[in-house]
């Protein structure tokens, strides 16, 4: 059982929250969200976004830079995102006994999972601590973000695991895009990236080595997180 010293991850960088959450958890199936902040990089660093986010008055428990490692922390796993996934009428950044929301450095319709991971071994390792399932409930996330609203993502959105935030009932979250999930969730360093022969979630094996990724993409001068 995770106690109160491990709220924060071991190795994030912490960055202050200026603003106290709102209330707290209401309990039930651990979760992790992951969300985009639909920018570069390799021009924007995990801190800065997370500075970014602290003085426009909004949260997120971790950011990560999926190309570098670098890992910030704004929130303790204890304390909930007041307001990060609003819908319906319903702040489900509140549901669960942790809802740790994962901004990740990146762009929702360039899958981060297509390029390397540094550092996801020790914030699956930290989420797990906290109850939250090595596994993604809804099933891999859409390419586009659009509130879904039916029974089927209820269900899902009670079990413990891991979600999209456009996976988010009545939310409708952006990113993180159409990620492949397996990859995400099942690290491995002497596997070769993977290309998709089917649904995501279910790739093939690479022939050759990896393409650099990011190299020719021009510098994003954005840092807010849309919802």
């Amino acid at each position: 059982m995770a106690a109160v010293a491990d709220a924060w991850m071991p190795g994030a960088g912490r960055v202050e929250c200026t603003f106290t959450p709102e209330g707290p958890f209401h309990g039930g199936a651990p979760r992790a969200v992951w969300r985009t902040t639909e920018s570069d990089p390799a021009a924007l660093s995990a801190r800065s976004v997370a500075e970014r986010l602290d003085s426009e008055g909004r949260s997120t428990h971790l950011v990560w830079n999926p190309l570098t490692g670098e890992v910030a922390q704004l929130l303790p796993a204890t304390a909930p995102a007041s307001g990060e996934l609003l819908g319906d009428g319903t702040d489900r950044a509140h549901e669960g006994r942790a809802c740790v929301i994962v901004t990740v450095v990146g762009r929702s319709d360039e899958p981060f999972t297509d390029g390397p991971l540094k550092g996801i071994d020790p914030i699956l390792r930290w989420l797990a601590v906290w109850g939250v399932a090595r596994a993604w409930p809804p099933g891999p996330p859409p390419a586009a973000a659009t509130p879904v609203r039916d029974p089927v993502a209820e269900r899902a959105w009670g079990r413990s695991g891991h979600f999209g935030a456009s996976q988010v009932p009545g939310v409708g979250g952006h990113g993180p895009g159409e990620i492949d999930v397996q990859r995400l969730l099942s690290p491995s360093p002497e596997r070769p990236r993977a290309r998709l022969s089917g649904p995501r979630g279910r790739p093939a094996p690479l022939p050759g080595p990896a393409p650099q990724e990011g190299s020719d993409n021009p510098l994003d001068a954005s840092y807010a997180v849309r919802r």
